[in-house]
């Protein structure tokens, strides 16, 4: 819901986009939590939890790309996130261990796109040049996710 709300560009959608990616954050953080104090975690829940987040990193990306009609930064800024992510899993998969780290993981990606989402929702108008806070956004998703990309790789190779 936050990216069909990004991807319509009036102040009340950006301020709904950013509300809903920022509780989506929150889930996040709580969702694991809940399932290892009850219990209840399991390789299924966090496979599912990987498959929605990426859903959710893909929608949100999207509907900031179609709201300002930069579709190739689009790609690029969710090329970075995904390979970032899928970075983290591949480590897991050839037995080194899950890895979060890097510059900009999810849980500061959420934070900065509902921070955006409200800046543009309270300063509509561009904060630099035709640009704007939200391309300034897609940007560094596209630098910095391709650079953690990188990072973790690296470290991995070192690694193995």
């Amino acid at each position: 819901f936050a990216g069909v709300a990004f991807a319509v560009p009036y102040v009340v959608f950006y301020a709904a986009g950013a509300v809903l990616v920022l509780l989506n954050g929150w889930l996040d953080l709580v969702d694991g939590a809940l399932a290892r104090e009850q219990d209840v975690a399991s390789a299924g829940g966090d496979l599912l939890d990987h498959v929605l987040d990426r859903y959710a990193d893909i929608a949100i990306i999207a509907g900031f790309t179609a709201g300002i009609d930069a579709y190739a930064l689009g790609f690029l800024a969710v090329t970075g996130v995904l390979m970032t992510s899928y970075l983290g899993t591949q480590i897991q998969a050839v037995g080194i261990g899950r890895e979060y780290g890097g510059l900009l993981g999810r849980a500061d990606r959420l934070a900065l796109m509902g921070i955006v989402g409200l800046v543009a929702a309270v300063y509509p108008a561009p904060i630099v040049a035709d640009f704007g806070v939200v391309g300034l956004l897609l940007g560094l998703l596209a630098i910095v996710g391709h650079l953690t990309a990188l990072q973790r790789f690296l470290g991995a190779w070192r690694d193995l």
